[in-house]
C-alpha cells in the first residue's frame, strides 16, 4: 500500500529530530494502533472502574467479554483481510482510486451480515442464561469489531497520519470515558461504554476512507470476482491468525489453567497476564520494521521490477537486487536491536513492574519467556511482510499454516509438562517458523532474478 510509504518518506525528509518521532508514531499507530490500543484501553476501563467502586467480578466479565469478542471476529475476518488488502493495493497500482469505497462498503456489508449471523447464533445457543440486553450488547460488539479489522486496512493507504492519530485517540478515549460514565449499569454499561467508542471509531476510519478515495458509486462486489480473488491469502490470513491465538484458547478451555467467567467464556489468569503485558513491547519493533521496510526497503524493490520492466541492464538489476537484500538485513536487525533491548528491559524491571501492577512474583518467569516470544513474532511478521512484497504466497502458506500446527502442538505438551514449562510452546513455535522462514527467504533473494525471469 503506497500511501503510508510515501508519508514517511515526506516525515523523514524533513530531517529532524522531531519528523524521526513523527514518523515511527505514525508507524506505530498504523502497525499496531487497533492491537495495543484495545489492550490499554481495557485495562484503564478495569482499573479506574475498580477504583470507583465497581464490583470485581463485572470487571473481570467485561475483560474476559471483550477479549472474546476481539478474538472471534478476529478469526472470522481473517478469510477476508488477506485477499481483500491485495484487492485494494491491486487497484491502487492500477489507479482505479474510485473502485476503492464501493468494494469496501461491501466488504463491510458481507462481514456485517456474516458476523451477524454467526453471532446471533453463538449467542443464542451458548448464552441463553444472560440478560436479553448483554447478548444484544456482544452482537453488536463483535460485528463493529469485524468491521474495524477491515476497514484498517485502508488506514496503510492513507496519507493524513494526523487524522488517524487523532481518530485513535478519540475512538478509545470514548470508549473509556462512556465505559465509566455507565459503570453503575454494571457488566451492561461497561460493554455499552466500549461499543459506543468503536462506533465512533470505525466511523472516523470510514470517514477516512470516503475522503482519500471518492467515488460515484456506493457499492461494489467486485472483490469477490473469482479472478479477483487469491485462495491463499483466505489461508494465509486464517492460518496466521490461529497461530496468534491458538496457545491463548488452549490455556482458556483446558480445566488445569482457566476458570469460568459468564455463560460458556472462560479465562486463564495464570495466562493472560503475563501474555497481556508482553504484547505491549511489540510497539517499538512493529514501528521500526514498518519505517524500514516502507522506505528504503520499497524504492529498491520498486527500482527492483521497475528495471525489468523497462529493460535495464542486468548488471543493473543485479545492483538493485543487492540493495534490496541489504536493507531486509538491516531491517531484520535493528527488529532484533529493539526487540533485545524490550527484552533486556523487561528482565531487568519485570519483579518491580508485577509488583506495581500487584501481580505475584510467581508470574515472572511466563512473562519473560512470553516477552521473548513477543520478539519472535515482530521478527516473523517482519519475514512474512517481505515475503508478501515479492508475492511468495506459497512459501507464506506453508509458513503461516506451519506456525498454527507447531504452536497448538507445542502448547499441549508444554501443558503437559506442567507449570515451569508454560509459554514455551508459543516462543518454540515462533522460533522455529522464523528459523525456517529466514532460510527460506535467503534462498528467495538468492533466486529472485532467475525467477522474476523465468517464471514470468
Amino acid at each position: 500500500m503506497a500511501g503510508i510509504g510515501f508519508e514517511l518518506r515526506k516525515i523523514l525528509k524533513r530531517d529532524s529530530y522531531f519528523s524521526l518521532v513523527q514518523a515511527y508514531l505514525y508507524a506505530g499507530v498504523i502497525s499496531s494502533g487497533p492491537w495495543i490500543l484495545s489492550i490499554v484501553g481495557l485495562q484503564v476501563i478495569g482499573l479506574l472502574s475498580l477504583a470507583a467502586s465497581t464490583s470485581e467480578q463485572s470487571i473481570s466479565h467485561f475483560h474476559t467479554t471483550i477479549t472474546y469478542a476481539i478474538v472471534a471476529s478476529m478469526v472470522l475476518t481473517s478469510l477476508l483481510q488477506q485477499s481483500f488488502t491485495r484487492y485494494a493495493a491491486d487497484r491502487l497500482y492500477e489507479h482505479k482510486v474510485d473502485t476503492i469505497v464501493p468494494n469496501l462498503f461491501g466488504a463491510l456489508l458481507l462481514v456485517t451480515v456474516v458476523s451477524g449471523v454467526v453471532g446471533f447464533a453463538a449467542l443464542w445457543w451458548w448464552f441463553p442464561g444472560q440478560t436479553l440486553f448483554y447478548r444484544a450488547l456482544l452482537l453488536a460488539t463483535f460485528v463493529v469489531l469485524g468491521d474495524i479489522w477491515i476497514a484498517t486496512i485502508f488506514l496503510s493507504g492513507v496519507r493524513e497520519y494526523k487524522a488517524i492519530v487523532t481518530m485513535f485517540v478519540v475512538g478509545y478515549g470514548t470508549s473509556v470515558v462512556a465505559a465509566l460514565a455507565m459503570r453503575e449499569m454494571g457488566l451492561e454499561g461497561l460493554l455499552f461504554g466500549f461499543l459506543i467508542g468503536q462506533g465512533i471509531l470505525l466511523m472516523g476510519m470510514i470517514g477516512l476512507a470516503l475522503r482519500n478515495y471518492p467515488s460515484p458509486v456506493f457499492l461494489d462486489w467486485d472483490f469477490l470476482h473469482p479472478k479477483r480473488m487469491y485462495p491463499s491469502l483466505i489461508f494465509i490470513g486464517f492460518f496466521y491468525t490461529v497461530g496468534i491465538w491458538a496457545d491463548k484458547l488452549i490455556f482458556w478451555f483446558h480445566p488445569e489453567t482457566s476458570q469460568v467467567a459468564i455463560g460458556p467464556i472462560r479465562g486463564s489468569l495464570i495466562y493472560d497476564v503475563p501474555i497481556t503485558l508482553a504484547w505491549l513491547t511489540i510497539i517499538p519493533g512493529m514501528a521500526v520494521f514498518l519505517v524500514r521496510v516502507e522506505t528504503d526497503f520499497v524504492e529498491r524493490c520498486q527500482a527492483f521490477y521497475d528495471g525489468i520492466v523497462k529493460g535495464a541492464p542486468l548488471a543493473w538489476i543485479e545492483n538493485k537486487k543487492n540493495e534490496m537484500v541489504k536493507e531486509v538485513r538491516h531491517a531484520l536487525v535493528e527488529i532484533i536491536q529493539v526487540q533485545g533491548i524490550a527484552v533486556l528491559v523487561i528482565f531487568a524491571a519485570g519483579s518491580w513492574l508485577l509488583s506495581r501492577l500487584a501481580v505475584s512474583d510467581l508470574y515472572g518467569p511466563l512473562l519473560y519467556i512470553d516477552v521473548v516470544a513477543a520478539a519472535l513474532q515482530v521478527l516473523f511478521l517482519g519475514v512474512m511482510t517481505v515475503f508478501f512484497y515479492l508475492d511468495k504466497r506459497r512459501i507464506l502458506l506453508w509458513l503461516t499454516g506451519l506456525f498454527a500446527v507447531s504452536n497448538v502442538i507445542g502448547t499441549l505438551v508444554t501443558l503437559h509438562l506442567g507449570l515451569p514449562y508454560y509459554g514455551y510452546g508459543l516462543a518454540l513455535s515462533l522460533l522455529f517458523v522464523v528459523a525456517v522462514g529466514l532460510f527460506l527467504l535467503d534462498r528467495a533473494l538468492t533466486r529472485l532474478e532467475y525467477e522474476t525471469f523465468m517464471l514470468q
